[in-house]
C-alpha cells in the first residue's frame, strides 16, 4: 500500500510528488507516466518562460500563483545548477487601439503587485531596433528556461527521498474503495491511499476513471511554431510580445527568445484533431468524435468562428502568419520562418461553451484532479504542488 499515486509527468505531477515527499518525509509515492520519457507533452513542447503574471485577472489563481512560482522557479533552478535567463519581457503596442488596451494592462500589472516600466516610440526603438510600435511595456522579471530540465531535476530529488518514477504506464482503469485507491497502468496495478491526477491533455479522461462528474472536456489546441534562422538570432534582446486583443480567447504571435540562443515565432492557435500528434494534419478520429459529441464544443466553435477560420488559413500559408509577426517585426521574412515542433494546449471547455482560463482542480474522497492548467502552468508549478499538498493534507485528516 503506497501513501500518494500521483499520475503525469510533467512539471505539475512531479512538483506535487516533490512537495508531498519533503512535507511527509518516509512516505511511499509513485509517480506513473505513459510516456517513455518525462516532460512529453505540454511541459515539454510549451515556449519556455518563466512569465511574470502581467495578463492574468487580478484575484485570480492565475495571478497569484504565477508570481509566487516565477520566483519558486528561478530559485529551484539556482539551487540546481539549471541554466535561467532574466531577460524580461516587452508588450509592443502597434496601433491606436492597442495603446488604449496598453494602458488598461499597464494598470492591471500594478494591481498584481507586477514592475513593470510604460516606455514611448522612441525608447522601444533604443531598445529593440528591430521591433514597431508606438510604444510598449517592459516586464524586466520575465526569464527563461527548459522546463524539461527542470522535470529531471525535480524527479531526481524525488527518487532521492524514496519515491519512484515509472515510465511506460498509461493508466487503463481506477478503482476508488473505501479504504485504497487501485490504479491499473501499463498491465500493472498499484494501491495507494490517495491519488492526485496531474494527466494534462488527457485530465478530463482520467478523472472521468474515478467518478468524477466532468461538467468540462478538453479540447486540443495546436500551437504552431516556427524558428528564426541561426544568423537571426541576435533579433532581439528581450522576448517581443503583441498587446492582447481581449475579443480573443489567446493570447497572439509572439518572439521568444530560449535558452538553446535561438528565437521561436508563434504561436498561433488551430483546433487539433489529436491530442497527443504532433505532426501537422495529424489525426485521432477518437479524439475528435470525443469532442465533437459534447455540446459546449459547437458553442465556441459559433462564437469564435472568424478567428478560428483566420487561424487555419495561417496554418495551411505562411502567408498571413508573416503578416501577423510583421506587424511589430516588419523586418521578418517567409524564408525566416523555419520549421519547428509544434505544441499542444489542454483547453477545459464548459458545456455552456465557455473556455476555463484559470487553473480548475476537482476531488473525490481519496483524489485531487487537476482538470485544467495551461499557462502559466509551467511557472506556477511549485506553488500548485503546494496547493495540491495542503489539499492532501485536509483529505488525510478527513479520512482519518
Amino acid at each position: 500500500m503506497l501513501d500518494f499515486c500521483i499520475i503525469g509527468g510533467g512539471i505539475v505531477g512531479l512538483a506535487a510528488g516533490l512537495k508531498l515527499m519533503e512535507t511527509f518525509p518516509g512516505a511511499e509515492l509513485v509517480v506513473l507516466e505513459k510516456e517513455n520519457t518525462l516532460a512529453r507533452h505540454q511541459t515539454g513542447h510549451n515556449s519556455g518562460v518563466i512569465h511574470a503574471g502581467i495578463y492574468y485577472a487580478p484575484g485570480s489563481l492565475k495571478a497569484r500563483l504565477c508570481r509566487a512560482g516565477a520566483e519558486a522557479t528561478k530559485q529551484f533552478c539556482a539551487a540546481n545548477n539549471i541554466r535561467f535567463e532574466t531577460c524580461g519581457k516587452m508588450l509592443v503596442a502597434t496601433n491606436a487601439v492597442e495603446v488604449q488596451r496598453m494602458d488598461a494592462l499597464f494598470q492591471r500589472a500594478h494591481t498584481n503587485g507586477i514592475d513593470c516600466e510604460r516606455i514611448d516610440q522612441t525608447e522601444l526603438s533604443r531598445r529593440e531596433p528591430a521591433i514597431a510600435g508606438l510604444g510598449g511595456i517592459f516586464v524586466p522579471s520575465t526569464g527563461i528556461v527548459d522546463y524539461r530540465q527542470v522535470c529531471n531535476a525535480i524527479a531526481t530529488k524525488i527518487r532521492a527521498l524514496g519515491g519512484q518514477i515509472e515510465l511506460n504506464c498509461a493508466v487503463e482503469r481506477i478503482e476508488e474503495q473505501a479504504d485504497r485507491i487501485v490504479v491499473h497502468a501499463g498491465g500493472r496495478q498499484w494501491s495507494a491511499r490517495q491519488l492526485v491526477a496531474c494527466a494534462g491533455l488527457q485530465a478530463d479522461r482520467v478523472a472521468e476513471m474515478v467518478g468524477v462528474r466532468t461538467e468540462f472536456q478538453i479540447v486540443p489546441f495546436r500551437g504552431e511554431y516556427y524558428r528564426l534562422p541561426e544568423v537571426r538570432k541576435d533579433l532581439i534582446k528581450s522576448l517581443i510580445y503583441p498587446i492582447p486583443d481581449p475579443d480573443l480567447p489567446f493570447l497572439g504571435i509572439h518572439l521568444t527568445r530560449m535558452i538553446d540562443g535561438g528565437i521561436t515565432v508563434g504561436p498561433n492557435a488551430v483546433l487539433g484533431f489529436a491530442r497527443e500528434l504532433y505532426p501537422k494534419l495529424s489525426v485521432n478520429w477518437a479524439d475528435v468524435a470525443r469532442y465533437t459529441r459534447f455540446p459546449g464544443f459547437w458553442k465556441v466553435i459559433r462564437r469564435n468562428w472568424r478567428s478560428g477560420l483566420a487561424e487555419m488559413r495561417d496554418s495551411l500559408g505562411k502567408s498571413g502568419y508573416l503578416a501577423a509577426c510583421r506587424k511589430y517585426c516588419p523586418s521578418l521574412t517567409l524564408a525566416d520562418l523555419q520549421p519547428y515542433e509544434a505544441g499542444i494546449r489542454a483547453q477545459a471547455v464548459m458545456k455552456d461553451g465557455s473556455l476555463v482560463h484559470d487553473f480548475l482542480f476537482a476531488h473525490t474522497s481519496r483524489s485531487i484532479h487537476v482538470c485544467n492548467a495551461p499557462s502559466p502552468a509551467a511557472t506556477s508549478a511549485f506553488p500548485i504542488g503546494d496547493m495540491i499538498t495542503e489539499e492532501v493534507t485536509r483529505q488525510r485528516q478527513a479520512l482519518n
